[in-house]
């Protein structure tokens, strides 16, 4: 749908939010091509680790050896391939920030707005409400032991906001509100964004430490979107008529001829 929306109307902003389980596992095939090919647009995923919709069970893109079980003291490194992936996909645009650094994140946003061709902006955004780890009442492990429900109610405690604030090439611990930590490195000044194969080694790097970087990690100056590698009208498609659209009788003759 968003590759056929922006083909017939380029001149939209096109904006996704959605989520790490949407994005990754169950709305993977989609996602995929449109970074792929290059749509322009912006895509931010909120990523917690969780399905939060479904009762909270971990995210099924953990790669074993690279991350621990989200438990109380422990340390989050999952999600951290994300921007990974996305460089490798080739979207030309990537940044990794955390929802409680709005000084980061902000610019980042208008950035990738600004930018031509597939933006995806890897936000960390820890669910308090939801996780599946050993220990955990939400687990569900603990919920097939202990089961005896009657009927179904929902309450979510409201929760102060956790927020961050610190320097360039830092490093941070941020303590989460079920006790996990999350272990954050902003990107230092002189770090270069235009080296993909750098900035994916980088983040592999850190990720081995357990750190979660942030920052623009990756950007091409000269990206081409969806439009420049089809070469279509700058007329938007959506705003052809009929003696635009129809090269008529001998154009579509020679066409299929030159296909058999």
């Amino acid at each position: 749908m968003l590759t056929g929306a922006n083909l017939a109307n380029r001149d939209l902003l096109y904006l996704g939010v959605s989520g790490d389980g949407d994005s990754a596992s169950i709305g993977i095939g989609q996602f995929v091509h449109a970074i792929r090919r290059g749509v322009n647009m912006v895509y931010i995923v909120e990523n917690n680790g969780v399905y939060g919709l479904t009762e909270g069970p971990v995210l099924g893109d953990r790669r074993p050896g690279l991350e621990v079980e989200e438990g109380r003291g422990q340390y989050r490194t999952a999600r951290s391939t994300w921007s990974v992936w996305r460089m490798q996909l080739g979207a030309t645009y990537v940044a990794r920030s955390f929802s409680g650094d709005k000084a980061q994140l902000v610019p980042l946003i208008k950035a990738a707005i600004a930018h031509k061709g597939a933006a995806f902006i890897d936000v960390i955004s820890p669910c308090v409400a939801f996780n599946n780890h050993a220990g955990s009442t939400k687990s569900y492990e603990y919920v097939r032991e202990h089961n005896e429900a009657v009927n179904r109610l929902d309450f979510i405690e409201v929760r102060a906001e956790i927020t961050v604030d610190f320097a360039e090439g830092e490093l941070i611990d941020v303590t989460q509100h079920d006790g996990s930590i999350v272990r954050l490195r902003k990107l230092s000044l002189n770090f270069n964004p235009n080296d993909r194969v750098a900035a994916m080694n980088y983040v592999h790097e850190r990720q081995a430490k357990g750190e979660v970087v942030t920052g623009l990690l990756y950007v091409d100056s000269d990206a081409h979107d969806l439009h420049e590698h089809f070469n279509t009208t700058d007329v938007p498609i959506n705003r052809l008529g009929a003696k635009e659209l129809s090269p008529g009788a001998a154009t579509l003759v020679k066409i299929n001829n030159s296909l058999r």
